[in-house]
């Protein structure tokens, strides 16, 4: 998975030509919805009203006419992609190519970021420290500040700032990070890490970080991307209890 942000910061990408996800390129802004019948989960896209129509649809498995109680109505499906813009101090993970070459069975590099209090994202490019309003409306969020601190947002603010005018990230040095493996995602764990120690903690490292942040989102959005896909070629998605 470290692999993977090795090249991060000039947000180039490679394509693995193996991937059905890759050729379909799919924009994901369905909702996926989720029913039992024939004791199997069934997913599909809210695009079939499954959820207002109690008649008139076919089962995929047996063919018979699909009736809900209202125990058994079908529900959302968690789409794992947020709008990063509107999730504050926070550590963002996106792909330029969309949000299907997140899944953990791509080959393809992804970029890193930090919000400020605002929803500005800060990341490391080979141009040096970028400043976004736009463009990580579909990524993953891994939230590091608890709901209710407000007053922390102004520090926060203050310190990624200044952090982010350090020498270290300057466009010059890009490509001597990148040898390391670290540019943007170096950039948003070392910002991290000096929070971390002005609070009299310990720095938390790449490996402990990405086992216990990034993995358990990328999982999540890979399973959600293979459902996904599978409706998208099939209409429909199978899945075992």
């Amino acid at each position: 998975m470290n692999e993977r942000f090795r090249g991060e910061g000039s947000r180039r990408q490679r394509v693995s030509p193996r991937s059905c996800i890759s050729r379909l390129n799919l924009p994901m802004d369905c909702t996926v919805l989720k029913f039992n019948h024939c004791g199997r989960k069934i997913y599909s896209f809210d695009k079939n009203k499954l959820q207002t129509e109690n008649t008139g649809r076919k089962c995929p498995i047996c063919q018979e006419q699909m009736r809900f109680s209202l125990l058994e109505a079908p529900v959302i499906v968690p789409c794992p992609f947020s709008n990063g813009h509107k999730v504050r101090c926070a550590f963002l993970i996106g792909s330029s190519l969309g949000p299907a070459f997140l899944s953990e069975w791509q080959d393809s590099e992804l970029h890193v970021g930090v919000t400020n209090s605002q929803g500005v994202v800060y990341s490391y490019t080979s141009s040096g420290v970028q400043r976004e309003d736009q463009g990580w409306e579909q990524c993953l969020c891994v939230p590091l500040v608890a709901p209710g601190t407000g007053s922390f947002g102004t520090m926060w603010d203050t310190e990624l700032e200044q952090f982010s005018l350090l020498s270290t990230w300057s466009r010059h040095r890009f490509e001597e990070e990148r040898e390391f493996g670290s540019c943007c995602y170096g950039f948003a764990l070392s910002f991290l890490n000096q929070l971390r120690r002005a609070e009299g903690r310990e720095s938390v490292t790449r490996d402990d970080f990405t086992q216990q942040h990034v993995l358990p989102h990328v999982k999540t959005a890979s399973k959600y991307i293979t459902v996904y896909q599978e409706i998208h070629q099939h209409g429909f998605y199978i899945a075992d209890y």
